[in-house]
Parts: C-alpha cells; sequence; structure tokens
C-alpha cells in the first residue's frame, strides 16, 4: 500500500505534497481570471518526466532568466530576474545544496524561503509543475530543462493558496518577499492637478512623487529596478494593459555630435520583444553613436530585451519600481545617499476596533492608535517602513469585483507620521495639535509605506494609522539606520478605554498601591476607607457637559486573574483650594463604580459640571494589598488641526495584468 504524501517512482518513493497537492484546488482561487478556462487540460509532471537531464539552473545565465507562460504574474517574475544577478539573495530563497534530479539522495521535494511579516519562512513543495500537453503552461526558464523559475513560482503560490492569487500585483511586494528588504515606486507621470500636486501640511514634502532617472544613477547597477505601463504604449504594440517588465541595465553613451544619451535595456517576461522604437535592429537611433559602440550594445540583447532612449522610456512607461540593494552582510544600502544602514529594528502591532484602530487625523480619537518611541543616539539617515498583513477576502463575494480594486479588497489604507519630542513624559493631545515633523505621502492602499529622513539625536514619536477609524488589521513597523539606534512600542499602563466618536478625550494615568495596614482602607462600609489613595482632578470645560459624559473611569488592579480583589472607587467633590485630605466624610459621593466585583478592571462614564473632583480607589475589605493603575480619561475642546488629511489615491502602482498573447 503506498505511504501517504508519496509517490512509488523507479523503487523510490517521491514527495507528493498534501498541503498543496497537484490538484484543481491548488490552480483556481475563483476562476475569475483567464487560467479558469484551462480546467481539465492541465496534467502534473515532475520535471524528469518534461525533458532529459532536468537542471536547476543552467551554464549560461542568461537561459535562466523568467519566461512569463499563461498566468499573469509578470510583477513576481521581475523580482525573479533581480535574484538572478544576486547569489547571496538568490541562496536565501532557493538554499543551495538539495538534492536534484539524478542525485541518489532526489526524494521529488524542495525547500524555498520567502521573508514574511518580519521572518523568513520555509515553504516546501513536491515538484510536480502544471502541464499542458507535456509543456509547462506557468512560468518557465529560457532554456527549457531549466526548472528554478517554475518551482519558485509554485512556492509562492502554495504561500498564496493557490496560482490563481498570483494573478495581478505588486513589484514591489515581491521584492520583499524575496529580499526581506524595502522596495519603492514612483510615477513617471505628473500627478494630477496643482491643487492635487500641493504637499499637505502634514505630509513628507521631500517624498519624490515623480521620478528624476538621474536620482538612481549612482546606484543603478546595484539596485532591482521595474517598470510598468498602464496602458498600451504607442511604440509597445503588442503590450496591453497593465504589464512589468525589468530594467536590466542603463548607461550614458556618447553621440557623434558630442552629446549623451541615456539608454536603457529592458526586458519583457513574455520572452519577446514588442517594441518598435528607435533603438530596434537597424533604428535610427544607432547612426547617431559610434558604430563600435553600436555593435557593443546590440550584442547584449537577449531574447525578450530591447534598448530605448530617456525620452523614450519616460513617455511610454507609467511608473519605476525600485528595489533598495542588499549587502552580502544583510544591510541595507540607501537608494538615496549609499550609505549602508547597518542597524534595523522591527516590532509587531495591530490595530483592534474600538481600543486601537483610531484612524486619521481628521479623527478625534487618533491618539489611540498604536505608538513606537525611536531613540536615535546620533544624528544618521532613517528609513522607517509600516507594512500591514494581506486579508484574503471571500472568494464568492469578490469574484465579480474588478482588478482595479484588488488593493482595497486586501489592504486599508494606512500612513506613518512622525514627531519630535524633547522628553518621554509630555502632554499628547498638545503635541499632536502641532504639524509631524514627518509623515508618508498621505493615507494610500499599499501594502507598505516607506519614509525617509536624516535625524538629529533624540526621542521620536511614531503612529501609524489607517484612514478609516475602526479599520482592524496587522502590521509590521521596520527601521534601519546608519548609526546607533533603538525602536520600542508605548505601553499604555493600563487598557484603553474604548473608542468614542463623541469628540477629543485627553487621558491620564496614575499609579498607586493598597498597603496592607497604611493605604488599604477598605469600601465605604469601613471607618478606615479614609485612609485610601486620593486622586485630585478636575473638570474644566463648561460646553463639554452639554452632550453627555465627559469623564471616563477605569481602575486596573495588577493581580493574576486567580487572586484577585473586589474593586470599585467613588468620586467626591472638592472645594477648590482645599486639601483632598480634608474631604467631608458625611458628604456623599457624587458617582461610584460599585458594588466592587472581583475583576481585573471596572470602569465607569458621567457627567460632572466644572469644578475639582477626587477619586478614591479601593478594595472591598481592609488591608488587602495590590498594586493599580486608574486611567482617567476628560472629554476636552481640541483646536482643529489645521491640515485635513485627504485619502490618498486609491491605486498608486495599478496592478499588472498581462495574459500570454499566442
Amino acid at each position: 500500500m503506498k505511504e501517504e504524501g508519496k509517490a512509488e517512482c523507479g523503487g523510490e518513493f517521491l514527495f507528493e505534497d498534501p498541503d498543496f497537492p497537484a490538484e484543481d484546488t491548488s490552480l483556481f482561487y475563483n476562476s475569475s481570471t483567464a487560467i479558469a478556462g484551462l480546467q481539465g487540460d492541465i496534467t502534473w509532471l515532475r520535471p524528469q518526466e518534461i525533458c532529459h537531464s532536468p537542471a536547476l539552473f543552467p551554464d549560461n545565465i542568461s537561459l535562466g532568466h523568467a519566461k512569463q507562460g499563461l498566468l499573469g504574474d509578470c510583477w513576481f517574475l521581475c523580482a525573479c530576474t533581480y535574484l538572478l544577478s544576486n547569489k547571496h539573495l538568490l541562496n536565501k530563497v532557493l538554499p543551495p545544496g538539495q538534492p536534484q534530479w539524478g542525485d541518489s539522495r532526489y526524494r521529488g521535494s524542495f525547500q524555498l524561503c520567502f521573508w514574511q511579516q518580519g521572518l523568513w519562512t520555509e515553504v516546501t513543495i513536491d515538484d510536480r509543475l502544471p502541464c499542458i500537453n507535456s509543456t509547462l503552461c506557468f512560468s518557465r526558464c529560457h532554456s527549457p530543462t531549466v526548472f528554478w523559475v517554475a518551482l519558485l513560482e509554485k512556492a509562492y503560490a502554495k504561500l498564496h493558496g493557490s496560482y490563481e492569487r498570483l494573478w495581478a500585483g505588486q513589484v514591489s511586494e515581491a521584492l520583499v518577499d524575496l529580499t526581506g528588504g524595502l522596495a519603492e515606486h514612483w510615477s513617471l507621470r505628473d500627478v494630477g492637478s496643482e491643487e492635487e500636486q500641493r504637499p499637505e501640511q502634514d505630509s513628507d514634502q521631500v517624498r519624490r512623487r515623480r521620478l528624476d532617472l538621474n536620482f538612481l544613477y549612482p546606484l543603478k547597477d546595484k539596485c532591482a529596478i521595474s517598470c510598468s505601463t498602464h496602458s498600451n504604449p504607442g511604440g509597445a504594440s503588442e503590450l496591453g494593459q497593465y504589464h512589468a517588465l525589468t530594467v536590466m541595465e542603463s548607461l550614458d553613451v556618447k553621440t557623434l555630435s558630442g552629446s549623451k544619451v541615456l539608454l536603457l535595456r529592458i526586458r519583457n517576461p513574455w520572452g519577446r520583444c514588442c517594441w518598435g522604437g528607435a533603438w530596434i535592429g537597424s533604428g535610427v537611433g544607432w547612426s547617431t553613436i559610434d558604430p563600435n559602440s553600436a555593435l557593443d550594445l546590440q550584442s547584449r540583447v537577449a531574447e525578450g530585451e530591447f534598448w530605448l532612449d530617456e525620452t523614450e522610456f519616460l513617455s511610454q512607461f507609467d511608473d519605476v519600481t525600485v528595489g533598495y540593494p542588499i549587502s552580502d552582510e544583510g544591510h541595507l544600502q540607501s537608494i538615496y545617499t549609499g550609505n549602508l544602514l547597518t542597524h534595523s529594528h522591527q516590532l509587531a502591532g495591530r490595530w483592534i476596533k474600538g481600543h486601537s484602530a483610531g484612524g486619521s487625523r481628521n479623527s478625534s480619537s487618533y491618539s489611540s492608535n498604536p505608538k513606537f518611541w525611536l531613540k536615535m543616539c546620533e544624528r544618521g539617515e532613517v528609513l522607517l517602513s509600516l507594512l500591514q498583513h494581506r486579508k484574503w477576502k471571500n472568494p464568492e463575494k469578490y469574484t465579480q469585483t474588478s482588478l482595479e480594486n484588488t488593493k482595497h479588497q486586501h489592504y486599508q489604507a494606512i500612513a506613518l507620521h512622525m514627531w519630535k519630542v524633547e522628553k518621554k513624559r509630555f502632554n499628547l493631545s498638545r503635541m499632536l495639535n502641532k504639524p509631524p515633523c514627518a509623515s508618508t505621502d498621505c493615507h494610500v492602499y499599499d501594502r507598505e509605506v516607506v519614509l525617509h529622513r536624516q535625524l538629529e539625536p533624540g526621542y521620536y514619536l511614531l503612529i501609524p494609522s489607517t484612514y478609516q477609524t475602526g479599520a482592524e488589521a496587522r502590521f509590521l513597523i521596520r527601521v534601519f539606520t546608519s548609526s546607533s539606534s533603538s525602536l520600542s512600542a508605548v505601553k499604555n499602563p493600563a487598557p484603553s478605554l474604548p473608542l468614542t466618536t463623541d469628540g477629543e478625550w485627553e487621558t491620564s494615568y496614575f499609579q498607586g498601591s493598597w498597603l496592607e495596614g497604611k493605604t488599604a482602607g477598605g469600601s465605604r462600609n469601613f471607618q478606615s476607607h479614609w485612609q485610601n489613595p486620593y486622586f485630585p482632578f478636575t473638570v474644566c470645560d463648561e460646553s463639554a457637559v452639554t452632550s453627555g459624559v465627559n469623564v471616563r473611569i477605569t481602575l486596573h488592579q495588577s493581580r493574576p486573574d486567580t487572586d484577585l480583589h473586589p474593586i470599585g472607587f467613588h468620586i467626591y467633590k472638592s472645594l477648590e483650594g482645599r486639601s483632598e485630605q480634608m474631604l467631608s466624610r458625611d458628604e456623599d459621593p457624587v458617582a461610584s463604580c460599585v458594588p466592587h466585583c472581583y475583576t481585573q478592571d471596572v470602569s465607569m462614564a458621567c457627567c460632572l459640571s466644572p469644578g475639582a473632583y477626587t477619586i478614591v480607589p479601593s478594595t472591598y475589605q481592609p488591608d488587602c494589598s495590590a498594586n493599580f493603575t486608574l486611567s482617567l480619561a476628560r472629554r476636552i475642546h481640541r483646536k482643529v488641526v489645521k491640515s485635513q488629511e485627504r485619502l490618498g489615491r486609491a491605486i498608486r502602482e495599478i496592478s499588472h495584468i498581462s495574459v500570454m498573447q499566442s
């Protein structure tokens, strides 16, 4: 009887992946793309069943480049091209030394690695690949006997759940998943009207909305550079909408007239030229440069590649994606300065509806968003990244959704703001009234947004946010710096009060202790009640009273769930200028959170008129020792932030979609 997960071949058992079987479930997600028509036509074959002497990589590197098949994943293949020229990154994704076909240790399985949410994740697959008529129907290498691309594509499809889920995506996402680094994209077009281009007061005004190619020149041989078109370019007659290509090389060439022209060599994942510009074949462009230089450049063109000049490039393509170089030691290299960013940190976080999903700065609940401390020990260059988890939606619900709305399905609109603070103890509400010292380019539906700055020594408060209040997602904050730095989460000393939409709230936190024989006075049933700790506060805003609740209080005891005291608190009216210790012991409280409860937290919301008050927290019985935290939220009238945030363009880099044309 055949062992589960294995198939017998030549007396040996070959691995069959039970988690990603050779079935339609591994191919299709919701059958909404062009490959849905392939159902019933696909068979699964191992490389040794497709050709004689299969190999992972060819001797001639140019034959190892990816060639797109019937799946619209040109965005992924552009990132694969970068791996082929970076051996240390390729070895990270496809660890060397694995037994291949013809090796006595070969058992039909391969291990690959992808960077996911801060960690390198191993994905194990079998080598059964989807074919039509014994030929690979999805991505392949230019050499029909080389299979590293097909295996990498299968592992990436397993990571996403199916091959069909690779249809349409972002080059920047694939680059990050394959390198663990950063990638940014820029428009090659003017962005909207003058009014739209005017930077917001609290956006990063240094961020480049339109890319100058000369900006990348110093690192052009180290970066991963991809270009894409969102419509049919005039010269690229065969390119459909939403197609991504790779910039293989760019260089300045001297013309016969003595001027210089910037030429770029472009690789099309389809494996054919699809271009008719001035630098194709015997185009007129070659007659303007030295014949020997022309022959040299033309000899560099491999299958599927073509040259064009800067003018053609800027007119025919819509945007550029740039992946940051990564050194052999694993350090990110800045595309802005060329500096190695040798210090890096990352922390995970989450926006939770009703607690930490405070929305944009337009919302009064913005301050409840997660917060992080960045400490710069000395001046240095800093790259900050906010990366959110992708959330897959119900396939039936989104079958008819247009591909342009892909990002809306899977991502929240996110942004990252940063304020410099002089000390770690400060008034949060006052600080948030001021413009941040830096922020990303408004809220956008991207998986990751990146912020670049030169920062002086000191503390910086980072606040990641979604545009909509209550929008939930998990995220990762990453920091890369050229000098010594640290990153930590700002921990609330007590659980956050539920968010409200009825104005701005300012929250204060107080630490206290009930000590046996000293400050553990018990409830009002005991004379010792007045030994409990006192916490005075004032209500100043007359206008806040007109709309109901203006004070919210939570008492949290620091004890394990198995050993809780019953706790509660009372609020007493005080006279201005009078010591809280002189409260009238005959006076009833103006509000009480009773009865005392065996729970970690007790809360109360109330409406208090302007004046002085004192909170007296207690356990029910005297002499019950415990530490506690009291959080006091008061409704205030905050000045309107002068800069109103806008939701950024719904899709900055439109999903790249293409189908291999016959």
